[in-house]
């Protein structure tokens, strides 16, 4: 079987972050395959149903996938609180008699970050803004596996798994056609409990915050791994509303250096050389920010994860030294900017295991605690009667369309494809109907 071949026809892209095609990532020889299952984000429960209800299929994709690519090692990381989904990973291990380990984690966030897996599981450090296969892992989550079993058997990745909850009626795990609107998703899962909402696309923390209005539109792309319905001017929504100049002057007034961010950073407790209270420390004396991009403790934003750490649970002053990193990693891409590293060798800070920030607490500082302890959500599969794909849901260059608008499509046909030699994805059809061709996306609606 040539595994890599079926992975990149059935369009598989990363389930769990940017969307990186999965053919391209596993051509790699990795001395270990980690199995992401620490469902990082607060409220997200998509990878824990697939362990519970899936976990053969699970096992025997891992098993298929260290076979065929002769990968000698593979484990799965999981919280260690997941006692339900070890029962069932272990039950499926045994059946299948497969030498797949279990990893045991704390129940911290950032848990899900790829770069702290691979830390907890090998004790390898990833260097600064490098890849888990600079330390010979390559790391991908539960749903991704998911998507190549059925790659395995020529299913094409149709089909999305994701979890929608806060204040919704009924909290649920959908698996609906990749293209479906929110606003079926959310009345899937009994429509809001509250008047004046809005919507975050992802996890609560490093999640895509929507109006109401634009969410009612938005499709579920391959990365969508969850809908949250939160309450609008709540603690999520005044985040996304602070405007930078507002963001700049509050960090002139408020930011007391009391170095609490650089000291619970994730990436910082790993060895590396960020540091977001002298980024902050700088930016508060700073008229123009592109006169700061040449300074060494400026460019060191660039390796910043955006996990939320930092202005969520450590800052004292409620200041936001992720969105400042993330705008000035912006800058320095449009400068034309590098990362360069500039020493050889990290070592994780021996302070990091008593500074790891608890899930539930994180969730709670963030103002989602009250959904954290949601049960009982339902599992659905949903149809749809119109969809929107777009040509784009990968790291990479879009998918170009192979069929006419007006053409009759059936479901899993291929629609548009990952040109020659370029960094892609192809793009099936996730229902049967006729398609309507845009710049950006192909619309298939039911006859």
């Amino acid at each position: 079987m040539d595994l890599i071949k079926k992975i990149f026809e059935a369009g598989v892209v990363g389930c769990g972050g940017a969307g990186f095609p999965t053919h391209v990532k596993l051509k790699a020889s990795p001395d270990i395959l980690i199995i992401n299952g620490a469902e990082c984000e607060p409220l997200l429960r998509t990878d824990r149903y697939l362990m519970i209800h899936e976990a053969e299929k699970l096992i025997g994709g891992i098993d298929l996938i260290c076979r065929e690519l002769s990968i000698p090692k593979a484990c799965i990381a999981v919280k260690k609180t997941y006692t339900q989904e070890m029962a069932a990973l272990n039950d499926a291990i045994r059946k299948l008699g497969s030498s797949v380990t279990i990893h045991q984690m704390d129940s911290f966030y950032p848990a899900g970050d790829e770069q702290v897996v691979v830390y907890e599981v090998t004790g390898r450090v990833v260097p600064p803004a490098g890849i888990p296969l600079d330390v010979g892992a390559i790391v991908d989550n539960v749903a991704t596996i998911a998507a190549v079993a059925d790659a395995a058997k020529d299913i094409p990745f149709t089909d999305k798994y994701l979890t929608v909850t806060g204040e919704v009626n009924q909290p649920a795990v959908l698996k609906v056609p990749v293209g479906t609107s929110f606003r079926q998703c959310i009345e899937m899962a009994g429509g809001p409990s509250a008047d004046n909402v809005m919507i975050v696309s992802g996890g609560p923390m490093m999640g895509l915050p929507m109006s109401w209005d634009a969410a009612m539109e938005a499709p579920v792309r391959k990365t969508t791994s969850g809908i949250l319905v939160l309450p609008k001017d709540g603690a999520v929504d005044r985040r996304r509303k602070t405007e930078l100049r507002h963001m700049l002057n509050r960090a002139k007034s408020a930011c007391i250096q009391c170095s609490f961010c650089t000291q619970l950073c994730p990436r910082h407790l790993l060895g590396h050389p960020l540091q977001p209270h002298r980024i902050m420390r700088k930016m508060a004396v700073c008229t123009d920010m592109r006169q700061l991009l040449d300074d060494r403790d400026i460019r060191q934003a660039a390796i910043c994860s955006e996990c939320g750490v930092c202005e969520i649970y450590a800052c004292p002053m409620g200041l936001q030294p992720r969105l400042i990193n993330a705008i000035i990693k912006g800058e320095l891409a449009q400068a034309g900017i590098r990362y360069n590293r500039e020493d050889d060798g990290w070592e994780a800070d021996i302070n990091r295991p008593y500074r790891k920030v608890p899930t539930q607490r994180i969730a709670a500082r963030a103002g989602v605690g009250a959904y954290y302890k949601i049960d009982g959500h339902v599992y659905m599969e949903g149809t749809a009667k119109r969809v929107t794909l777009p040509l784009k849901m990968n790291i990479g260059v879009p998918a170009e369309p192979v069929i006419a608008s007006g053409t009759y499509v059936e479901k899993g046909q291929l629609i548009a494809a990952c040109p020659e030699g370029k960094l892609g994805a192809n793009l099936h059809a996730s229902i049967s109907g006729t398609a309507c061709i845009t710049e950006q996306s192909i619309t298939i609606t039911e006859v």
